[in-house]
């Protein structure tokens, strides 16, 4: 049976089947079975090499964002993929600073090529969604992660329901404020979809069941730690009637600070994201109402074991039950 045979009965090119036949690798794991599958079928007289012999090569596309959620879900994926259960596969990690779409979606190109799947953090973009694309005609899985990007060509979306955070910020919010009073909302990037699903979610809450609140503004800072100063402290000097501020991305040392100099630290119900170091103290001193913590561990394992899933046992998971997150609650009284 010739090369062009097992290239038709596959569905690829020759240079694949060459690629495959010869182990010479960057070829998906879906496609490597459908060449052996096709070889055997075949009757093709020699010895096939075995469908997967090296440890899965998955890269994981993160932020290079200074956020703690960041520098601590990179961390916990290498402690995930160090645990014995993983020890088949070998994880390589890579950090696109987020508004560089262009450069994460040559990346997650040049991944498709001689990597067997990804993991990635990426927000909408129509490059991002042409490199999946080419991920998906390649047969090379990619799971999203953290935000979603909606009908993208992807295995499934792991991460926690961002709308339902920033509604469960509203309601907790509302229910803590019973005089009338202004909120205000400090956000990162607004076309970032986890951040415009928080803000969203938080705001239909407030208008909805609360009308004795009102949403001043929503403060959108860029992912820069001073620009947030810079417009908080305009905020501040304002005055008013501010009872209420969200913070829904990183800056809660600028928060705190531009709060202590005006004297409104603890005159303000303050809800963040993430339990860290910076959060557990502002709890600590009652200056931080509640932070929703997104779990950067379950992250980490769910989205290895979905991928190894679908590679060694070909489970194709629902697109976002199966790697859905719970976001945990932390008040003064559990973050210790």
């Amino acid at each position: 049976m010739s090369l062009k045979e097992i290239a038709r009965r596959a569905g690829v090119g020759l240079a694949t089947v060459d690629r495959v036949l010869n182990e010479r690798g960057g070829v998906s794991p879906l496609t490597v079975r459908k060449v052996l599958q096709a070889a055997r079928e075949s009757g093709m007289k020699r010895i096939l090499p075995e469908e997967h012999r090296q440890p899965w090569q998955i890269e994981v596309l993160i932020s290079s964002n200074d956020a703690f959620f960041f520098r601590q879900l990179a961390q916990d994926f290498i402690e995930a993929a160090m645990h014995p259960g993983y020890r088949r596969l070998t994880l390589h990690r890579t950090f696109v600073p987020e508004a560089q779409h262009e450069r994460l979606a040559q990346r997650i190109m040049a991944g498709s090529e001689t990597r067997d799947g990804l993991i990635v953090f990426a927000h909408a973009h129509p490059a991002i969604y042409a490199a999946l694309v080419h991920c998906q005609a390649r047969g090379v899985p990619v799971i999203t992660l953290v935000t979603d990007l909606p009908d993208a060509a992807r295995l499934c979306h792991v991460g926690i329901d961002q709308q339902k955070a920033g509604r469960t910020a509203g309601q907790l919010m509302g229910k803590m404020l019973q005089q009338p009073g202004e909120v205000l909302v400090v956000s990162g990037r607004m076309d970032y979809t986890a951040h415009r699903e928080r803000i969203d979610g938080f705001r239909d809450v407030l208008s909805a069941r609360f009308p004795h609140l009102h949403l001043r503004e929503v403060l959108a800072a860029e992912e820069n730690r001073d620009v947030i100063s810079k417009l908080l402290e305009k905020q501040l000097i304002q005055g008013g009637n501010l009872r209420g501020i969200y913070n829904t991305g990183l800056g809660n040392t600028e928060i705190g600070q531009a709060l202590a100099r005006h004297r409104r630290l603890n005159q303000c119900v303050w809800i963040a994201h993430e339990l860290y170091s910076t959060t557990r103290t502002l709890l600590a001193q009652q200056s931080l109402a509640l932070t929703l913590d997104q779990n950067t561990r379950q992250h980490a394992q769910l989205a290895l074991q979905l991928m190894l899933n679908y590679m060694e046992q070909g489970e194709k998971p629902e697109i976002y039950a199966t790697g859905k997150v719970e976001f945990v609650i932390y008040t003064s009284e559990n973050s210790v």
